[in-house]
Formats: structure tokens, C-alpha cells, sequence
């Protein structure tokens, strides 16, 4: 079925688990694809695939290579594998979200589908896969797929650059939604398996050479892209301002979890006089409350700082122990806090987390916070 169209008389199709673009004339193409990736002047069709064979099942190709398996996909879809580029995801297609923005002449035109929630993560974490003469480990799906459309004809230099903004702007939308990565307490950048495929038009009398942040392409690049992939996201797994409003949310990317209280809760209560699910309840209770969420804000923001080396140790040491204090106060729970020692990095953060971890777990403890 057609789902959109574009403002070259192209139309967006979705079927067979798929988003299908296929070209009325030339077009160049620049994509991250395996299969039939990088700068090409000869494709008939592109298209983003859902890999996912349904709820609880893994991902499977269905051939020895990545090649082949796209190769077959794009039979499916009644594609012709030589003029043909494919990316794929584990997000549903149905999830797609589509942003179109104009200026005078110039038209942008973001086709997104995506999801963080099992492998976003940040640049820089530890790897999960190395190649090695063509072999890889399995890696998780989940992926952020990006077809950008411009009408307008680009030289190849400038399609490059617009592949660079297009991907500051995903990041820039997950900045902004503090997805947290799931390999490290940093914020997410991207997932590990993204995708983008670029589109322009080179029969466009509109010709344009820059596409940063400081021309009206970069601009508008970022106007359709920013959107999407934030609807996108909320489509597939419901992630958006109000699920980021949450305290267990934003401490998820520092290992906090609602067993991890439990276990803590025990441990300090030997001889538990509630139930795991009464003492869930009472997290929940309170977890969404504004000022907690502001002061679990704070304390998140404050280690980042201390991790990007903006802020001393001393510096966050004195007011984290503050806010904990106010929090213990508020909610009424006797929490005597010690001051914090200076250790390598990571064993200051982690003798933070833990301390919060105490608190919150004294609070679920505690009846009167109901």
C-alpha cells in the first residue's frame, strides 16, 4: 500500500514487512547498506526492511551472508537485487514515521523507524563484535533506520555531509530524550546497528553545495530527522518525555533496577515484614513524583560532568551528598550519610549509586511514603 509520496512524484510504499521506494528517473543514492552500500548513480529501488519474525523469536537471515540473505529479500519484494539497496532493522514497519519539511523550493523528507530500548548505545562503549576475515559475532538488533530524501541535486561531497548532519541529528533526538545506553552509564548516541540511506535528485534545477548546520539543508535536514526519530521511538516502544519522567528511567543506565532495590531492601532488612510485590508498589508510588525526579536529574547529570572531567570530584562529592540528604529528609526515612571517598572514577560513581540505591530501597520500605 502507498503510505506517503514524495515531492518527485515518488511514492512510499509498505508491504511485506517493508518500506519500498522505487525511482521514477535517476537518482543518487548514498547508503551505509552492506548490500549495495556507498555512493551509487544506478539503483531502481531502495527500502528498510523489518527482520523481526515476530514477538519472543530471534532474528535470522535466510543465508550463509549478509549478501545473500539481502538478496533474497529483495526477490520477495519483487526487487531487483543489481539496482537495489536494503537496510534492516527488528523494528516494525508499521511503527514508520514519516516528516516532511519544506523551504521555497528546497523539500526534506524523513522516513524513520527505530528503536533503543535492547542495543542503543554510545559511541565509544565496548565492542561486541569484531570482524575478522569476513566472520562476526552475533549482535543484537534494534537499530535506528534513517531514509532521508532531498530534492535537490547534491554533488557527492555534499551527500557525505548530509549523512554527518543526519546523524547528528538522530543523536541530537536521543540527547534530548536522555535514552540512556544499555553497555555503559553514558547516553545514548545511537543504536549498534544503524542505518541511512540518502537520496537526491539530480535532475533538481536546485543545486546545492553545503549541507552543515549552517545552511537552510542542514536546517531542515535536522527539522524532518529530529521528529522522526523521536515519533519513530515512541511508536515502537513507547519512549517519550513523559516514560523518561521517571526515577527508575533515569537511573537505569547506572545498573538501578527494580530487583536490584529488592536485593538492597533485604539485605537491609533481614527479616522482611513486606512482600516483593508491596515493596514494587511503593516504588511506583512515588518513582514519577516531580521533585524526585528533578533531584534523581541532578544527581545523573552531576556524574556525567564528573565522567567528562567538567567537574571535580570535590565538586560533586558535596552537593550529591546534599541532595541525598534532602531526599532522605523528604520522604522521612534515617539514612546517616557518610562522606564520600575518593577512589578511581568508577569506584566513586559506583560508592554513589549504591548510597542512592540504600536510600530509595529505605524508602520503599517505609509505609508512610503510600
Amino acid at each position: 500500500m502507498v503510505i506517503s509520496s514524495l515531492s518527485t512524484r515518488e511514492f512510499v510504499h509498505k508491504y511485506k514487512k517493508s518500506i519500498v521506494i522505487e525511482f521514477q528517473e535517476e537518482r543518487h543514492v548514498l547508503s551505509t547498506s552492506p548490500f549495495n552500500g556507498g555512493f551509487r548513480k544506478d539503483l531502481a529501488a531502495v527500502f528498510n526492511h523489518d527482520a523481526n519474525p515476530g514477538a519472543g523469536m530471534a532474528c535470522s537471515m535466510k543465508a550463509a551472508t549478509y549478501r545473500e540473505h539481502m538478496e533474497i529479500i529483495t526477490r520477495e519484494l519483487g526487487l531487483d537485487p543489481e539496482k537495489t539497496a536494503g537496510i534492516s532493522t527488528a523494528a516494525s514497519m508499521e511503527n514508520v514515521s514519516i516528516k516532511t519539511v519544506t523551504f521555497e523550493d528546497l523539500t526534506v523528507t524523513a522516513i524513520v523507524t527505530g528503536g533503543v530500548e535492547v542495543n542503543g548505545g554510545r559511541v565509544g562503549d565496548t565492542a561486541h563484535y569484531h570482524e575478522r576475515k569476513g566472520q562476526f559475532e552475533k549482535v543484537t538488533f534494534g537499530t535506528i533506520n534513517i531514509i532521508l530524501h532531498i530534492d535537490a541535486d547534491l554533488p557527492k561531497g555534499t551527500m557525505e555531509r548530509t549523512l554527518v548532519t543526519c546523524t547528528e541529528a538522530k543523536t541530537a533526538a536521543l540527547q534530548e530524550l536522555m535514552a540512556g545506553s544499555n553497555y555503559s552509564r553514558g547516553l545514548a548516541t545511537g543504536s549498534g546497528t544503524d542505518g541511512t540511506i540518502i537520496i537526491c535528485n539530480p535532475k533538481s534545477d536546485l543545486h546545492l553545495t553545503m549541507a552543515g548546520k549552517h545552511s537552510k539543508l542542514g536546517e531542515l535536514i535536522g527539522k524532518a530527522v529530529i521528529p522522526a526519530v523521536k515519533e519513530a521511538l515512541f511508536l515502537q516502544s513507547g519512549l517519550c518525555p513523559e516514560m523518561q519522567h521517571s526515577v527508575l528511567r533515569r537511573l537505569k543506565r547506572f545498573g538501578v533496577s527494580e530487583d536490584k532495590l529488592w536485593e538492597t531492601y533485604c539485605g537491609l532488612n533481614k527479616e522482611s515484614s513486606i512482600s516483593k510485590p508491596t515493596f514494587l508498589h511503593r516504588i511506583h508510588s512515588i518513582e514519577r513524583e516531580n521533585n524526585l525526579v528533578v533531584l534523581t536529574s541532578m544527581v545523573a547529570h552531576l556524574i556525567d560532568q564528573y565522567d567528562w572531567d567538567l567537574l571535580s570530584f570535590e565538586e560533586i562529592a558535596s552537593e550529591i551528598i546534599f541532595i541525598f540528604e534532602r531526599i532522605s529528609k523528604s520522604k522521612g526515612v534515617d539514612f546517616e550519610m557518610n562522606e564520600l571517598a575518593e577512589h578511581r572514577k568508577d569506584q566513586v560513581v559506583d560508592d554513589i549509586i549504591n548510597i542512592f540505591i540504600k536510600i530509595l530501597a529505605l524508602i520503599g520500605g517505609t509505609t508512610e511514603n503510600v
